[in-house]
């Protein structure tokens, strides 16, 4: 199933494209029918992979069973310190936290669409196309931020633009991320991370460039793997990736078992808690990259690119793993997997395909997490959890302005505490770790909807006479 996925091509007006020239093409391209053509044609390649995933659910809720669980998806939620049932009842109690805001912005950004397009490609009812919003999976729509854009209000500056004027590197935005997690008080990273990462793409070989973070030796032999690009997205990647070696490093003195996060929710959400302050306009000019942080007339613009990346992600965070829960537990069977699929779609992201799905469609296929067999609901958790964090970091340096401005970057004393929540590693249930930092023993997303509340308030201005939901 992964070769199949990782070697996918298809035609497109005489030219092979893989996924990453598809990609481009849903980032850039504003022409509907050829946006449909694209995305149909990286979608025709997950068919062939559904026989081979209707033996692997059999295989391995057998393996789950051997185990004592009823299904895979019941050996999966069992990882979270609690009843698989109740871990499932949690993760719908975090989504109805944030799905009102969700909506909001699933409905300015569906009456943009109807305004650039037209009611023959996206009607200003019901739910959107899933090829117009930039993306493959439609699970990041920042790609878009041309068609949605607040009018009448623009960004004074481009992080791109910056980082090259400013004669940035590879080399420098990694130590630029080093630099952040210093100024915090953790020791900088071993030499070997140096000798050993790959932090540009190499000439003499093939390499997946999926950005990852690797320890190799379970103790200082930490690394990261990225084709690093000189631009935002790989400044905030830096970031994010380096959290990944950090908590490893800060755990290896714990026994085996326990060297591990404390959830798998938690590995992802350590960088984009540094992620979060990486961003801000604040910590941009900490680190001289602009001379003086705009005032509170950019907010808008800059809140609404994070929503359309941090925002539209949570209900495909959730979703993924629901179909995966519903296949393994026997509740959806192989004919209706592709149904299954749009079922979901629809219900949590409001989406619906650009046209009518053939009967042997695989589309869950076509997203690599799936024939990969990796769990999803990690990126949902994280994506609460770092706002968690970010908010009671800030609370803890005593900031006083929107949450969204504040950053944490030289605050040392938050640091002590977050490096205590890091070392325990997996050796207690993830309540007690989060309470470490935090103080909170329970998940809230309330801190998303605090982090976005100027942007949902203008959002409700914007959408007053449109017949928001779908």
């Amino acid at each position: 199933m992964d070769s199949t996925y990782s070697s996918g091509k298809f035609q497109h007006k005489g030219k092979t494209l893989t996924l990453n020239d598809a990609e481009d093409i849903l980032a850039d391209s504003r022409d509907p029918a050829e946006l449909r053509a694209v995305w149909e044609g990286w979608h025709s390649i997950a068919k062939p992979i559904k026989p081979d995933y209707v033996k692997f659910a059999a295989l391995s809720n057998e393996g789950a069973r051997g185990l004592g669980f009823k299904d895979t998806g019941a050996l999966w939620r069992s990882n979270y310190d609690m009843d698989p049932d109740a871990f499932a009842a949690e993760t719908d109690r975090l989504w109805k936290q944030v799905e009102p805001f969700y909506k909001n912005l699933h409905c300015y950004v569906r009456a943009q669409l109807n305004d650039k397009y037209g009611d023959a490609v996206q009607k200003r009812t019901g739910p959107i196309r899933a090829d117009l919003l930039g993306n493959m999976w439609a699970q990041q729509w920042g790609n878009i931020y041309d068609v949605v854009q607040p009018k009448g209000a623009a960004s004074s500056y481009s992080l791109d633009k910056l980082l090259v004027a400013k004669g940035y590197d590879p080399i420098k935005m990694v130590k630029t991320g080093e630099n952040f997690y210093s100024s915090v008080g953790m020791s900088p990273l071993p030499e070997t991370f140096w000798a050993r990462s790959m932090i540009t793409r190499p000439r003499d070989r093939e390499v997946v460039c999926h950005a990852s973070a690797w320890n190799i030796d379970d103790r200082d032999d930490i690394r990261i793997k990225m084709c690093t690009k000189v631009n935002g997205e790989d400044f905030y990647t830096v970031h994010h990736e380096l959290g990944h070696n950090y908590y490893q490093r800060a755990y290896k003195d714990q026994p085996f078992l326990f060297k591990n996060g404390a959830n798998d929710g938690f590995h992802e959400a350590i960088g984009d808690f540094v992620g979060l302050s990486a961003l801000t306009p604040t910590y941009l000019q900490q680190i001289g990259l602009i001379d003086q942080a705009p005032g509170a007339e950019e907010d808008i613009p800059f809140l609404m690119k994070m929503a359309l990346d941090k925002i539209a992600f949570l209900p495909f965070g959730l979703m993924v793993d629901r179909w995966r829960w519903e296949v393994f537990s026997g509740e959806v069977t192989p004919d209706h997997y592709n149904e299954a699929w749009w079922k979901l779609r629809l219900k949590y992201q409001g989406l619906a395909p650009p046209g009518d799905r053939a009967v042997d469609a695989f589309d869950p296929g076509a997203k690599y997490h799936v024939p990969g067999n990796t769990p999803y609901t990690r990126y949902f958790l994280a994506h609460i959890y770092q706002f968690q964090f970010h908010r009671a970091a800030c609370q803890q340096i005593g900031w006083k302005g929107p949450l969204h401005r504040c950053s944490v970057y030289g605050e040392k004393e938050m640091g002590q505490k977050f490096n205590a929540m890091l070392e325990m590693g997996a050796s207690k249930p993830w309540p007690e770790a989060l309470a470490t930092f935090t103080g909170e023993k329970t998940a809230d997303a309330s801190a998303v909807a605090d982090y976005f509340q100027p942007l949902n308030a203008w959002l409700t201005v914007q959408n007053k006479g449109e017949n928001c939901g779908w």
